[in-house]
């Protein structure tokens, strides 16, 4: 599905052992709005030359939905730290903020480290493995629930557009633990359409606000949600992902 219109298509993509484990999550592989998040770090990925895998088939739910309904997961669990643990990675990756607060903070793996795409892109931007250029574009950040508030990741989005996009980065009025969530956070669209849609068209109007053409964030419901809500609006502003924005700037740094 997702990786089907990968260049050089999706083979070897399962190796039987690698440095780094992609964890893909349900959402970012499953719905055809969020493949190109997945997309993205792949070819950002392979372009560090990092030795990486995915489990594939092997890879189970990592559990958080059960977990807000209280939940036993630890089959799940077991199932996927036995999958990576046969892997003998040092590190685990996933894009979805979710996946990684339920790995890091309810998996807790001792023989390998959980970090979120963005963490794992800084550190290769800032070693040099990426070469990229300044994109000449406003763009502004939204801290997913999950990863801001919740597991506390704020800064390595933040170094990586800085990176790419210099002084055209600017920060809404609310930011990091005091973001507003997107809308589209705990099923709320689902219980009640109207007030997510509020919720996300204001986040919109903060970013017009300071003036950006980009919305970036770090999560596909965010992503989805704002992306709508722009939509409905009308706003002349785009939504990435962080994955999506660099992608666009290592690819044209190779042109």
């Amino acid at each position: 599905l997702w990786a089907e219109n990968l260049d050089g298509s999706a083979h070897n993509l399962v190796k039987p052992s690698a440095e780094v484990v992609l964890f893909t999550g349900c959402v970012a592989a499953l719905y055809p709005m969020a493949y190109g998040i997945l997309q993205s770090l792949v070819n950002l990925l392979r372009a560090a030359r990092v030795d990486f895998t995915l489990l594939g088939s092997a890879e189970w739910c990592c559990g958080y939905p059960l977990l807000t309904a209280g939940r036993d997961i630890s089959e799940l669990q077991a199932h996927n730290l036995a999958q990576v643990e046969r892997m003998h990675a040092k590190t685990l990756v996933t894009t979805c903020p979710s996946c990684y607060h339920t790995w890091k903070y309810h998996y807790a793996p001792a023989s390998f480290e959980v970090l979120h795409a963005t963490e794992y892109l800084a550190q290769l931007v800032e070693a040099g493995r990426l070469a990229t250029r300044t994109l000449a574009t406003r763009v502004t950040y939204h801290d997913p629930c999950d990863l801001g508030r919740k597991s506390k990741v704020y800064d390595a989005p933040r170094a990586i557009l800085r990176a790419i996009a210099g002084a055209g980065f600017v920060e809404m009025k609310a930011n990091r633990e005091n973001a507003f969530c997107c809308g589209g956070g705990g099923n709320l669209e689902s219980v009640d359409v109207e007030l997510s849609r509020a919720i996300a068209q204001l986040r919109v109007e903060q970013a017009r606000d300071v003036g950006a053409e980009v919305i970036v964030s770090a999560c596909q419901q965010c992503e989805r949600t704002l992306a709508m809500a722009a939509r409905r609006g009308r706003v002349n502003i785009k939504v990435m992902d962080v994955t999506q924005l660099l992608s666009q700037a290592a690819g044209s740094a190779s042109e």
